[in-house]
C-alpha cells in the first residue's frame, strides 16, 4: 500500500488516500449515497437507487473529487492538481498512440526490403501538473511575521527594568529634597550667627 493525494473537484489537495502499490493515473471518487429510511413511503426511492447503483445512472453521478497517483512536489503551500492539464496530457498520449499504431500498420504493409526503421512510440513528457493553489496575496499573509506574545522571562525583564527606573526616580527626588534641606539648614545657621541690627555687645 502507498499514500497518494486526494483532491476536490477543483484539484485542491484534501488528504492522502491509501491505495495499492500499482495504482497510477487519476480516478474520480464519489460521495457516499445518503441513507434512506426503510419506511414504505420511501420504498420506490430505495428501489430506484438500488437499480442506479448497478445501472447506467451511476455514470451520471458527479464526482466529489479525484484520487491522484502522481506525488505532490515539495514547496507548495496548498497544492492544486491541474485537472485540465492532465486531461490535455491524456489526450496527447492517445494521439501519440494512435499515430504510432497508424505508423505500425503502414510499416507492416510495406515490403520488407522497402521498410525503414521500425516506428517508435513517442510518449510526450508529463508536464508539471501540481501547481500552487494559493494566490500571492494569500501566501504573503501566511508568510508575514506574526507578533509573538512575550514570554514569562520577557515579562519579568520588563518588570525589572520598570522597577529600576522607579528606584532611580525616587533616588533623584531624595537627592533633590536632601539638597533643599541642607540649604535650609545653612540658611538657619547663617541667621543665628549674625548680630541684630543696632544691638551692642557687652563684656
Amino acid at each position: 500500500m502507498k499514500a497518494v493525494p486526494k483532491v476536490n473537484i477543483d484539484g485542491l489537495y484534501l488528504e492522502d488516500e491509501l491505495v495499492d502499490d500499482t495504482f497510477t493515473g487519476v480516478v474520480p471518487f464519489y460521495s457516499p449515497v445518503l441513507p434512506i429510511s426503510n419506511g414504505p413511503e420511501h420504498l420506490d426511492t430505495v428501489i430506484n437507487i438500488s437499480n442506479a447503483s448497478t445501472g447506467d445512472e451511476l455514470v451520471d453521478r458527479e464526482p466529489a473529487g479525484y484520487i491522484v497517483g502522481i506525488p505532490v512536489p515539495p514547496g507548495l503551500f496548498h497544492p492544486r492538481f491541474d485537472l485540465e492539464a492532465w486531461r490535455e496530457y491524456e489526450d496527447s498520449i492517445l494521439a501519440a498512440e494512435a499515430a504510432y499504431q497508424e505508423a505500425m500498420r503502414a510499416w507492416n504493409s510495406t515490403p520488407e526490403e522497402e521498410r525503414g526503421n521500425r516506428p517508435v512510440l513517442n510518449i510526450p513528457p508529463m508536464p508539471a501538473l501540481w501547481i500552487e493553489g494559493l494566490t500571492p496575496e494569500e501566501i504573503e499573509r501566511i508568510t508575514a511575521p506574526q507578533p509573538q506574545a512575550p514570554s514569562e522571562l520577557d515579562w519579568l525583564g520588563t518588570e525589572l527594568v520598570a522597577r529600576e527606573l522607579e528606584m532611580l526616580e525616587i533616588r533623584r527626588q531624595n537627592e533633590t529634597l536632601g539638597a533643599q534641606v541642607v540649604g535650609l539648614e545653612l540658611r538657619l545657621l547663617s541667621l543665628e550667627g549674625s548680630p541684630s541690627e543696632g544691638g551692642e555687645t557687652y563684656v
